[in-house]
Formats: C-alpha cells, structure tokens, sequence
C-alpha cells in the first residue's frame, strides 16, 4: 500500500485525506517516480473547490490532488523511453502529484531530470508556476528598457515572473500587501500596494509610465496599465483567472515556449534566480499547508515533502 492526497467531494482544504492505496505500478510504456516533494499552486486548491474548472482538466470524483512534483524513477516499464531506474527528475501531473508514487507515460512531455545543483524542493515547485511566469512574460515580448507592472508579485507565479522580467534587464513594478514589500525589494522588484489607488500610485512611482503589465492574480495590474495607456497588446493575464479586457493576451503553462524550464534550472544553478520556500509539510498535514496556500499571504512557494 501507498499513501496518496485524494477527496471524494468538492470543497474546502477538510476534503483532503491521506488514503492508503493499492501501489501502483507502471504499465510497459510508463515510469514510475517514487515522489519526495510536491510543490503546491492555487490551482490545485482552486480545482477541489470548483467543479467547472475541474472538469476543465478532465479531473473527475474521487480525485487526487495536485500538480508539481520532483523525486526519483524506481520501476521503469518494459517499453518506457528516456528514463532508466534511480534518475532524479522533477514533473507535472495534474490531480495526482501529492502522493508517495506518481506514474508517468512515456516519451514524457511534462518530466524532466533534476540537474545537478537543484534540490527536490526546488524542482518539485517549477512546473506549474515556472512555465506560467515565462509565458506571461514571453506573450507580451518583455525586454530591456521595459518598465513592467506586475500583479500579484510576491505570489508563487510572481516570484519566477519578477526574476525572469529583472533578466531581462526590465524595470520590475510589483503589486503587492505592505507586509510583503521588504520580500519583493529582495528579488529585484519595486513593491506597489494593491487596491483602491493603484493607477495613481503607479503613476507616482513610475511618471514616464510604463511599457508593460502582466496580473498573475486578478485583473487590477491588467485595468491599471490600460488607464496608463498601455497597449493591450503589451498586457497578459494567467489563464485560469477572469475573462480579460479586450486585446489583452491569456497565458498558462502550456504556452510557455520549449526549453523554458532549462532556462529557469540553469538560472537557478547560477543564482540569477532563487526559488523562496515558505514552508514546507509532512503530506499528513495537507490540510494545513493548503489553508496556508489559499490564504494568498505566502511569500514563495509551499512544498509537501514525502
């Protein structure tokens, strides 16, 4: 038997449960990665609360819950390609990731191996909110000279997208709670109080204006720079959020361009980019770590450790 996050109803962090299951074990086309670490998005929560955006990612009752996890390959199926017994690899798997075995179909477009240098901690946090990040940045052709404002910046996506803009040798405006200011000045950004307020506050922060803006949560970074005049063509929000004003680009995961998570990794390894751990949980204590998750207030990413 095996442990594994599942819920049988729609609902709130209560539920989640660590069930034991039947081990599964790989069929001839699939590996089989015993899992160390799962990185934990609003998305996750955000499925188990919200049967619409469930059946969005095919996601059925009873579910297990998830996205992001690193570990390492212990049973290879017969047919199963690119991946050998005792590789260190990070992946996505939406609905299953938090749980001590994740199967994976081979050739695997979402696992990828850990590179050396990279804990499972890290790794297990990347994929969602990783590709996410980019492909807001890359949807609206973020580039030196560049001011951005972005929404949202303190959160899990912002962390990456803050870093990634800053790369890029853009100017990085970051809204975000009075609590969290110090936190982002530590990632390169200039911190903006959210809310009531925010044009003119940009305004005077910025008064030669800005370039660009992507809201990686809600739409108020995105209605901001359209009052300052910025081109909807230069504005992205993630996709899962609200329908966006018109012109402005929806990004998610799956837009991110090929090699991005090479890009983040080998970042990463030359600290051009940190990867802030909030907190870490024992899967016994799920319901605790997501109540943490889905309170917004988290400066980095939170991670369940197996």
């Amino acid at each position: 038997m095996s442990k594994a996050v599942r819920y049988r109803r729609f609902g709130g962090p209560d539920v989640l449960e660590v069930q034991e299951i039947p081990e599964p074990h790989p069929a001839p086309d699939e590996v089989r990665v015993r899992v160390t670490a799962a990185g934990l998005n609003p998305m996750d929560w955000q499925i188990t609360t919200q049967p619409d955006m469930a059946a969005r990612f095919g996601i059925t009752l009873p579910a297990g819950f998830g996205s992001d996890f690193a570990g390492v390959v212990d049973e290879v199926g017969t047919h199963a390609t690119g991946f050998t017994t005792g590789d260190r690899v990070y992946g996505a798997a939406i609905g299953r990731s938090v749980a001590e075995f994740v199967l994976v179909k081979t050739p695997a477009a979402t696992l990828w191996p850990t590179p050396e240098g990279v804990s499972d901690e890290v790794a297990g946090v990347l994929p969602v909110s990783g590709l996410t990040a980019a492909a807001a940045l890359d949807a609206i052709g973020v580039h030196a000279g560049d001011t951005v404002l972005i929404g949202g910046a303190a959160g899990g996506v912002g962390v990456f997208a803050v870093q990634l803009a800053k790369l890029t040798g853009a100017r990085v405006l970051g809204t975000a709670s009075q609590s969290t200011f110090a936190f982002l000045h530590g990632l390169g950004a200039e911190p903006v109080a959210y809310g009531p307020g925010l044009t003119e506050r940009v305004r005077a922060l910025a008064p030669e204006g800005i370039t660009a803006a992507t809201d990686l949560f809600g739409r108020d970074a995105a209605e901001t720079a359209l009052e300052l005049g910025v081109a909807p063509e230069r504005i992205s929000v993630v996709a899962d959020g609200p329908a966006p004003p018109p012109g402005v680009h929806k990004a998610g995961a799956l837009d991110a361009r090929p090699g991005t998570l090479e890009r983040i990794t080998d970042a990463i390894r030359s600290n051009e980019i940190t990867v802030p751990i909030a907190a870490t949980f024992p899967i016994e204590r799920i319901r605790e770590a997501v109540t943490m998750q889905a309170q917004r207030h988290v400066h980095g990413k939170i991670v369940i450790t197996l």
